[in-house]
């Protein structure tokens, strides 16, 4: 039986959709810097994403992603208390200010190490999670797990992200990770949008969140850095009408920038871009010739709800979109069964591939089908046609 990929134009949609073809460029001032939709997991904007660069102590989000983990796994609780090391407590900037008479619970050392950025509390973690208890053995541990997680361009030399030779990650990278935090561990994330965190009634003037989203009321989270190496950075995540978006800015020249960058980034991506719903799960979409079935042809229907992402302004232009599938289907088929895809191709933006299913069982036919069918084929051999069925359904 040839079986050849199809091209099924798809009309459902496309009578009702006109989208604007790209929205307003954005430009920043940040060394390097991405944009992420993470509900639809479209970049909308990447400079210098792929360059490793210091992170400062947005490389803290890979201590506390193995913190959050080391919780979920249950190798530590949240009332488990830790010693505080010489080491740790000889950290020098940002600082939970511990020593090394404390027993700290782990959830206020994530607490800490989030809210206050604590280079001890971030050391205090990594000895406890450290294969050999050393933050050297856990900087190898966070350079091996972030590979694990889908790093590429990050090398860990320590917990906190003080300068150090080699120590570097790329705003992708932080990306990605940002993203994994918020999706593996959700009971976790909420940690980020604390505004202050007191621990022990120490320093009251080092409670307050470093995060501008927290200030300016418009994200959730994550992670702030500086040092005179890297710059100002932010690792940032925003939700507003069902769509959160995560970004880095990396390599800023002032608090007053990044700040400044995070607030115009928020005000870009939701108000250049919103999400239109084009169909629910069992929506037919086109129909596939059945080869051998009891009928000769079979619904192709969407998987799932589909919602795409769009820019809401400039110039009106058409989408275009096809489904693509392996045909004619040989029989039996179930419902469900995955058959194709829907192909949305929008100007400016990344092609949209969306899987197709069966709409409902197709049994395989029975003599008298498959005496009809030999026939058919007979004759298409005698007209010299056998093989070329392709075409538009």
């Amino acid at each position: 039986m040839p079986r050849h990929r199809l091209l099924a134009a798809f009309c459902l949609i496309l009578t009702v959709l006109a989208l604007p073809a790209r929205a307003q460029e954005f430009e920043t001032s940040a060394n390097a810097a991405i944009i992420l939709d993470q509900t639809t997991g479209i970049v909308l904007f990447e400079k210098n994403a792929d360059l490793p660069l210091p992170p400062a102590s947005m490389s803290k989000l890979m201590t506390i992603y193995l913190a959050f983990e080391a919780v979920a796994t249950g190798r530590f609780g949240p009332d488990d208390r830790l010693p505080v090391s010489q080491h740790a407590m000889s950290m020098g900037g940002s600082s939970m200010f511990l020593n090394t008479t404390d027993r700290v619970r782990f959830e206020d050392l994530m607490r800490g190490t989030i809210t206050q950025s604590g280079n001890d509390s971030a050391v205090v973690i990594a000895e406890a999670l450290s294969p050999d208890g050393t933050e050297e053995g856990f900087a190898r541990l966070m350079t091996q797990r972030g590979v694990e997680i889908g790093l590429t361009q990050s090398t860990f030399r320590n917990a906190s992200g003080l300068p150090a030779p080699g120590h570097v990650m790329s705003v992708r990278d932080l990306s990605v990770l940002a993203n994994r935090i918020i999706t593996d561990y959700p009971t976790f994330y909420p940690l980020f949008a604390e505004p202050e965190f007191a621990f022990d009634g120490r320093v009251p003037s080092n409670t307050q969140s470093r995060n501008p989203l927290l200030a300016l009321g418009i994200g959730d989270g994550l992670k702030t850095g500086f040092t005179r190496e890297a710059g100002y950075g932010l690792v940032g995540s925003a939700v507003q009408g069902g769509r959160r978006i995560v970004f880095v800015l990396s390599g800023m020249e002032s608090i007053e920038d990044r700040r400044r960058e995070a607030e115009r980034v928020v005000a870009w991506a939701f108000g250049q871009f919103t999400l239109r719903d084009l169909g629910t799960a069992g929506t037919r979409i086109a129909e596939a010739p059945v080869w051998m079935g009891e009928k000769p042809a079979v619904g192709l229907v969407l998987a799932e709800d589909l919602s795409i992402l769009v820019p809401v302004v400039g110039a009106g232009s058409a989408a275009r979109a096809h489904a693509e599938y392996l045909g004619p289907i040989p029989a039996p088929i179930t419902a469900g069964q995955p058959l194709g895809e829907l192909v949305i191709q929008r100007e400016g933006m990344p092609d949209l591939r969306v899987q197709l299913v069966a709409e409902n069982d197709v049994a395989a036919g029975g003599f008298s089908v498959r005496i009809q069918t030999a026939a058919q084929i007979l004759l298409r051999r005698a007209m010299g046609t056998v093989g070329s069925f392709i075409g538009t359904a």
